[in-house]
């Protein structure tokens, strides 16, 4: 693959290996030494003569391409295993022993030394990319201590590496474990593949979650008794105060019909949500441009719906969006500088409000435009009830007092008025909702 110029020829690569060829410009895998027109292995512990029975150590879009390399030239089905065929590799393997947790050696070794059934090397040595990307199983959630861990690596860009290293230790070492990298990172991870298979995306016809097919009605279908579309009036609304147009914060973007909307206008606009599924379902509509869902019509009955990016105004501009899960009580550094915030019935939702209203304002520019929604439909599910902003019979304030009172030492308020929007839960079932929206601008 090498020597025919594999990391020239961009028709083996995908588009997203191609981004990662011109900006990395490799011209072989990381630890071959190229001296006097031969190679050489560099090992964590000395540099070695290229033995030709060695696992090569790539990445994924390496391997990828090595594979599609090789079924042009064979005349091939080629591809990498998903996790589920790795799996039942293992299962039909003896695995008694193998270059892992540092038992024999503190490098990879030759692919011929551990024997594994019919095959060798099932585990130990190097990971071993699959095509699958990340998923959660069904019943999943995070420990909310250890939210950052899992749920980032659930949007399509994260794939399955299995069967551990020479140095994976503990449960990294065991079969069920389930790791996925971004496919242009390099974990010590070689691959093996599977001949004659055509390889296909591993697709649902129609998302039947309830949650998120509400929440995609809600965000592209059709909006019910003449009614505004929320998401998308109140993003234009919110451009319409600014004076400037770099970047746009939508935090709590759900399914991501906001921050599109804003795409028009701003140079980049970031999407986050604490529901990585929700993110999912924006990812790939800005990357495949539809998906379905199933919407309930009465009881067990309901119906398939379609979102076609490509009938919005803005789908010319969506590639301005990025898309990411986060916690909005507790954002990591990067995201600052925004001249727009926007978070549309988002605050009833968190469990520390106040913390995020405090602490909003040093992500942002002067002058820049804060727009929050919300109907104050406090729920102890969500927030305990010692932090609600308003509502509670003891003291008589209202939300809206409580929001003002901190926001007023960073913010002036510039606007506020009354949004109605209304959710389908069937098709003769509505939930009509009126939400105070308030902008303000940071002095």
């Amino acid at each position: 693959f090498v020597e025919a110029g594999g990391y020239e020829r961009e028709e083996y690569w995908e588009e997203e290996g191609k981004e990662w060829l011109r900006y990395a410009k490799p011209s072989h895998p990381v630890f071959w030494i190229e001296e006097d027109g031969r190679y050489r292995l560099r090992l964590i512990d000395r540099v070695i003569d290229l033995p030709p029975a060695w696992p090569v150590e790539v990445n994924y879009h390496e391997a990828k391409a090595f594979c599609n390399y090789l079924g042009a030239k064979e005349g091939l089905a080629i591809t990498l295993p998903s996790e589920a065929q790795w799996h039942r590799l293992y299962a039909q393997s003896e695995v008694e022993d193998a270059n892992i947790e540092l038992r024999h050696y503190f490098s990879p070794c030759a692919v011929d030394r551990f024997r594994h059934g019919e095959f060798y090397d099932v585990m130990g040595n190097v990971w071993q990319w699959t095509r699958t990307p990340i998923y959660p199983f069904a019943g999943f959630s995070p420990h909310p201590l250890y939210d950052d861990f899992s749920l980032p690596t659930f949007d399509d860009r994260h794939n399955l590496i299995k069967g551990g290293s020479f140095i994976s230790t503990g449960n990294e070492a065991l079969p069920w474990s389930r790791y996925a990298f971004r496919r242009h990172f390099f974990q010590h991870a070689g691959f093996r593949y599977v001949v004659g298979q055509s390889e296909r995306r591993k697709s649902q016809s129609y998302e039947s979650d309830e949650a998120i097919s509400q929440y995609c009605d809600f965000h592209y279908g059709q909006a019910p008794f003449d009614l505004p579309n929320f998401p998308a009036t109140l993003a234009k609304r919110a451009a319409s105060y600014c004076t400037n147009f770099q970047r746009a914060l939508d935090i709590g973007c759900s399914v991501g019909r906001a921050s599109f909307e804003l795409a028009p206008f701003f140079e980049e606009v970031i999407g986050l949500d604490f529901s990585a599924r929700f993110i999912m379902v924006a990812d790939r509509l800005q990357r495949e441009g539809i998906f379905r869902y199933r919407t309930p019509t009465e009881g067990e009955l309901g119906q398939i719906c379609t979102i076609e990016m490509e009938r919005f105004d803005f789908a010319p501009f969506v590639h301005r969006c990025r898309f990411f899960q986060a916690d909005a009580c507790n954002l990591k550094p990067l995201y600052k500088d925004f001249d727009l915030v926007l978070a549309l019935n988002l605050i009833d939702r968190l469990y520390d409000p106040a913390s995020f209203l405090r602490t909003i304002g040093e992500r942002m520019r002067s002058d820049g435009i804060l727009m929050i929604a919300s109907p104050y439909s406090w729920s102890e599910e969500y927030t305990p009830k010692e932090r609600w902003l308003g509502g509670l019979e003891k003291d008589g304030k209202e939300s809206f007092e409580g929001l003002r009172e901190i926001l007023e030492r960073d913010f002036e308020l510039i606007d506020r008025f009354d949004q109605p929007f209304a959710i389908k839960e069937s098709r003769r079932k509505y939930q009509h909702t009126l939400s105070d929206v308030s902008v303000w601008k940071k002095r």
